[in-house]
């Protein structure tokens, strides 16, 4: 069943409103019509079944039908932290990221960031990444869309990170400490039913210097590897992500 997402103010006690392009995608796309059913959030606190009560030019008005539960989403929530990669790469980690369960991503740039960082850019960048953001969230079924934050300097990731319960340094050279073998004892320290902020670290093209690999760990972050392979920078954030839902038993894991 499809499903969009609508801004609390959108949420009415009987009824919602959804309007721009998720209205014009029930009329020309979808081909909605009086009577068929959807799912709609407002990505907060309410989700609900609906029926199509009225198509207008850019907007549908929907009744409830009945309040859902959310249960879509995992009791650990990751935050993907990606150095700004080439060409649509973001977008890629932005979308798979969504889709695998991730909270939130921060853009960020460091000493081997190949991307010209153009702040003039950056609203209209911010809003593509969003919309594909909201997407794929829709399309996974989340219950609610991940935030994306602005790209912040290395300085300013690292001031972030006593943000989190847990920050993971993806770095290709670490050699002795892999992530599932610091995910699981922290994993297993929490209660069955507690949750837990992860913040998943990953470098651009180049990776990371030593140098940004060492004030990492000085600012709390734990430095991990991922196996014996190399992966490219848009992989290693749905990599990390998936093995650390996978050990909490969100995938089936432990």
């Amino acid at each position: 069943m499809q499903r969009y997402f609508v801004t609390p103010e959108q949420f009415g006690a009987d009824n919602v409103r959804i309007d721009g392009e998720d209205a014009r995608h029930i009329a020309k796309v979808m081909r909605g019509k009086v009577g068929d059913k959807l799912i709609v959030s407002d990505g907060v606190s309410r989700e609900a079944l609906v029926v199509i009560a009225q198509i207008e030019i850019g907007e549908v008005t929907v009744n409830i039908l009945e309040t859902l539960e959310m249960t879509h989403e995992p009791r650990i929530k990751i935050t993907v932290a990606q150095s700004l990669p080439k060409a649509d790469k973001m977008e890629t980690v932005i979308q798979k990221c969504t889709e695998i369960g991730a909270v939130g991503f921060i853009p960020f740039l460091s000493e081997r960031t190949i991307v010209q960082y153009d702040e003039r850019k950056e609203s209209k960048r911010l809003d593509r990444w969003r919309k594909i953001c909201k997407e794929a969230a829709e399309q996974a079924h989340r219950n609610i869309v991940p935030a994306v934050g602005s790209p912040l300097s290395w300085k300013q990731l690292l001031q972030t990170f006593s943000e989190y319960d847990a920050v993971y340094f993806c770095y290709e050279k670490e050699e002795g400490l892999q992530l599932r073998s610091s995910v699981a004892p922290w994993l297993s320290s929490l209660s069955p039913q507690a949750g837990g902020k992860v913040l998943i670290v990953v470098g651009p093209e180049g990776g990371f210097t030593p140098e940004e690999c060492q004030k990492a760990e000085e600012a709390g972050a734990v430095s991990v590897g991922l196996g014996r392979r190399i992966l490219r920078c848009e992989t290693a954030g749905m990599v990390a992500a998936a093995c650390i839902l996978y050990e909490s038993g969100e995938m089936g894991g432990a």
